[in-house]
């Protein structure tokens, strides 16, 4: 599938996700206690936007297992590692790199924190994409919470095509799409088994554990549910639904328009009935964000969408276009704008507003502002030539089942 061939419905899911991030992070940042009665509820599900997590994963394991799926089915070989490498690491690296030093040294200057050997470590730790495998290396610099999840996805990124290796291993699996459909149900299976593993041996004790101790005590209060093999099996279910939508006829039904809608409600439904639980609404086997209901959900809506007669185009309009395509850059420095809004103006968000909610709006508002400006230059000075350069590198046209992950 070459890159003018629109994968309907991706960039309204992408750009939903990278907002509702976003506005996770406006809203914890309303003082709850302040807030009118009326405006609590409202509030309450604005705080559970975190789930746009899980719709980045899902979205990328869509998104990047088409190749494979084709090649499988096809009876090829499987895609080049290579291209694919270069074009990930083209895609995510620049940016995530720039946005953690930035964040390094805002940690030093701006939030005035001594450099310590810890510090450094979580810093370099991220750099090499490996600070996902300890609660004090989580999050790799303080004053950049969101990119905690860039190294989760990177070990999604490797045990994809490290389980599509299995699969063409196996002769049987080829060209005889609904087994190998079913084989990666397996492989699914063994992943949260792996998970449940994980959550057994590597549970931790509740010395400093809380986000009352910072970034740090709010990593070991996330993990082990927070580990990456459970959100690889959120990614995993985006991978399968693709291998769905390549097994379907490619003629548009208004079925799956009616489908699409009711993904999108049940998505919607789960999301809103979370208030009341914790803050990380654990799902089954403790994976976060309403596992398995809310993944999905959203993968049948991804499959719905890109058959879809008029909902996918309708949704995938000019304005969500643009924001799906600087949404990383929206991701990686939201959290950078947002402190230091609140750094240079002590009373931001409504903290010194006899109206809160009106006071919070206006600082929601420059935020915002600030943010699309940064991340519209992210893209077009930082993202864009260097994957331009990965385009290069790998020399054949772009596939649209490898863009932006998250």
């Amino acid at each position: 599938m070459r890159q003018q061939e629109r994968l309907a419905g991706a960039d309204f899911l992408r750009a939903t996700a990278c907002l509702l991030v976003f506005v996770h992070h406006l809203a914890i940042r309303l003082d709850m206690r302040r807030i009118p009665d009326e405006f609590g509820p409202t509030a309450n599900i604005l705080r559970f936007g975190n789930f746009g997590v899980a719709i980045f994963f899902v979205l990328s394991g869509f998104l990047l297992a088409h190749p494979f799926w084709r090649a499988l089915d096809d009876g090829s070989n499987m895609p080049s590692l290579r291209h694919y490498t270069i074009r990930r690491a083209a895609r995510i690296a620049p940016g995530f790199w720039f946005a953690a030093t930035v964040g390094f040294v805002l940690s030093l200057t701006l939030l005035a924190l001594p450099l310590t050997p810890e510090l450094a470590l979580r810093y370099l730790s991220g750099l090499l994409f490996m600070s996902q495998w300890h609660w004090r290396t989580l999050f790799p610099v303080e004053t950049d919470g969101p990119l905690w999840s860039i190294p989760f996805e990177v070990t999604s990124y490797v045990l994809l095509p490290a389980c599509f290796f299995l699969l063409f291993r196996l002769s049987a699996l080829r060209r005889r799409p609904l087994r190998a459909r079913f084989a990666w149900l397996f492989l699914i299976t063994g992943v949260l088994l792996a998970h449940v593993l994980i959550l057994t041996v590597f549970a931790l004790d509740d010395i400093g554990r809380g986000w009352q101790y910072g970034l740090q005590g709010g990593a070991k209060e996330w993990m082990p549910r927070y580990n990456p093999i459970g959100f690889f099996a959120v990614f995993a279910l985006g991978a399968l639904a693709a291998g769905v939508e390549v097994m379907l006829p490619r003629r548009p039904s208004p079925w799956f328009d009616t489908a699409a809608l009711v993904a999108l409600a049940i998505a919607g439904y789960r999301l809103g009935i979370s208030p009341g639980s914790t803050p990380e609404a654990y799902g089954w086997l403790e994976i976060p964000y309403g596992f398995p209901v809310f993944p999905l959900a959203i993968a049948t809506a991804l499959v719905s969408l890109c058959h879809s007669q008029y909902l996918g185009r309708l949704l995938d309009n000019a304005p969500v276009r643009y924001i799906a395509k600087i949404s990383f850059g929206i991701y990686i420095w939201q959290e950078i704008i947002l402190i230091s809004i609140q750094r240079l103006d002590q009373g931001s968000f409504g903290v010194s507003s006899e109206n809160v909610v009106t006071g919070w709006l206006q600082s929601c508002g420059l935020a915002a502002a600030l943010v699309l400006l940064v991340a519209s230059l992210s893209y077009s000075l930082l993202e864009k030539p260097a994957m331009d350069i990965g385009n290069r590198l790998t020399s054949r046209q772009p596939n649209r089942a490898t863009p932006f992950k998250v």
